[in-house]
């Protein structure tokens, strides 16, 4: 054992060798060139926040379950429960009725519905085919949904002729008899206490056209106050 002898030449160190100081010296390079990227950088609070909406709504499916996205008070909560409530809407109509055409005209706050008026009537009558009585009842569902912050409208609006000139019908009318038909019934499966408001609109009597709102409350409560304030102006009471 004594002869053995102990070679310097394998002592090598990997300190001093020339590739440690040429990876740090690239290193700090790509370091410093996102620094001055991000100095030089505006940020667009648009973009982020659509980005901030994508990666949440992308993410929710892995919460646990005890985690309750509609009880959120947050702007994020507020966009998740109304992109749910418009695929929920828009899943209703997908299954129960295939003529029907749907368009996002705002996402997360207004969504447009388009059927044929006999999908939903017996023809000619202001009776509603048994088969859509399960739409009804989804509708109401949707509708019934409690977040807080938001409230779910619909407007149920029904082509209709011109009476005279450019005016619409003030009588009773197969159309405005149907249109109330639909309130009745909604309002008999439980819709919400003022979330569905019905219509005549000028245009073909076989279309119906639906709206479905989502408004957060305080705008609604806004309005509400602006239209009571108004009245009490043309009565002549003080405001």
């Amino acid at each position: 054992m004594d002869d053995l002898e102990y070679t310097p030449a394998a002592d090598y160190s990997f300190a001093n060798s020339p590739t440690t100081a040429l990876f740090l010296a690239l290193y700090l390079l790509v370091l410093a060139f996102f620094i001055v990227l991000v100095s030089i950088s505006s940020p667009e609070e648009v973009k982020s926040r659509a980005v901030m909406n994508s990666l949440t709504s992308t993410f929710a499916s892995l919460l646990p379950p005890t985690t309750d996205l509609t009880t959120l008070a947050s702007r994020e909560g507020e966009v998740l429960a109304a992109q749910a409530f418009q695929e929920q809407v828009q899943g209703v109509f997908a299954t129960e009725i295939r003529v029907v055409r749907v368009e996002m005209v705002q996402p997360g706050r207004l969504m447009r519905v388009v059927m044929p008026t006999e999908s939903l009537f017996m023809p000619g009558t202001t009776d509603i085919r048994e088969a859509q009585f399960p739409l009804l009842d989804r509708i109401v569902a949707s509708l019934s949904v409690t977040t807080p912050g938001l409230r779910y409208d619909l407007e149920f609006i029904i082509g209709s002729r011109y009476e005279s000139g450019t005016n619409l019908p003030t009588g009773e009318t197969l159309e405005t008899a149907r249109a109330g038909a639909f309130a009745r019934a909604m309002l008999q499966r439980g819709a919400p206490p003022g979330s569905v408001a019905v219509g005549l609109r000028p245009g073909d009597p076989a279309e119906i056209v639906m709206r479905f709102y989502v408004r957060p409350e305080n705008e609604v409560r806004l309005q509400f106050e602006k239209s009571f304030a108004a009245v009490k102006t043309r009565a002549g009471e003080p405001r």
